[in-house]
């Protein structure tokens, strides 16, 4: 009985999760298969063609947008990467519970606020400050809701790691350079990688807070794309929408084996 009641539940989960994944990516794979339609409309596949494709990457406007979407994104992943792990390192160092509690909750304000809400936000300080909206504004703000994402991923990696390691370095000599340049970052490197791709991701993706901060003549890939829907149906978004994706998810994969290399235990590398 309990064997047909544990194998009962096995299938309906598994059910449940195919379900859950069907409804999460069959949209997307509509997309990416009507980005290949001759037809040109979003019914009727009719054939195979590559000229959506061909449309995109012949486009020079949406070039410079790709080249300012990258920018912002490894700019402020790179910023937000060293902030995040300098805060990381800060709420770690902190001795009370109850403070490094705080600090945790006060960092996860911006992950779990409404885009709106943060998008918003931002567009009042940066008019009351006298910030032009543009690069800076959208650099800024896309910092500001990275770092959260990279304290998140590189705080459990600093909590692992045993203080026996600091203590050892210490009373061999090394300084307080020494100790986070030489055992401490090679330790969390993992999860410095890992929130690096995360915030690159978030930079890519995002659209909401972006929509708020940029400002005339400067634009990103979330918004382009969002401005030409408005437009009217064009399967050239389909074709952008679907490289955009293959991109995430190569970053994903990337984020991945970082994550799986960073789990081996220590040794392996040694034995190889």
């Amino acid at each position: 009985m309990a064997a047909a009641r544990s194998s009962r539940k096995w299938k309906w989960s598994h059910l449940y999760l195919i379900a859950v994944f069907v409804v999460l990516y069959a949209p997307i794979f509509f997309l990416m298969l009507y980005s290949f339609n001759s037809g040109g409309a979003m019914h009727d596949f009719e054939g195979f063609t590559l000229e959506w494709y061909k449309e995109v990457f012949a486009d020079t406007r949406l070039f410079i947008i790709v080249l300012n979407t990258l920018v912002i994104a490894l700019l402020s992943s790179a910023l937000s990467t060293i902030l995040g792990v300098l805060g990381a390192l800060a709420i770690q160092h902190v001795r009370r519970r109850r403070t490094q509690n705080m600090l945790l909750a006060l960092n996860n304000v911006l992950i779990v606020s409404p885009d709106v809400i943060i998008g918003a936000s931002f567009l009042i300080l940066f008019t009351i400050i006298g910030i032009k909206l543009g690069f800076v504004s959208v650099l800024l703000a896309h910092i500001a809701f990275s770092v959260p994402i990279v304290v998140i991923m590189v705080l459990p990696k600093l909590e692992e790691m045993s203080s026996t390691w600091i203590d050892a370095a210490r009373d061999l000599g090394a300084s307080r350079t020494d100790v986070l340049t030489k055992v401490i970052l090679p330790y969390i490197r993992p999860g410095i990688f890992a929130g690096f791709f995360m915030a690159l991701t978030y930079s890519l993706d995002d659209f909401a807070v972006t929509f708020f901060v940029t400002g005339n003549g400067y634009s990103t890939l979330a918004v382009e794309i969002y401005s030409r829907a408005r437009q009217g149906i064009s399967l050239s978004i389909n074709a952008l929408s679907t490289l955009i994706f293959l991109f995430t998810i190569i970053l994903v994969i990337g984020y991945y084996f970082i994550n799986q290399r960073g789990n081996r235990p220590p040794g392996m590398e040694v034995q190889r």
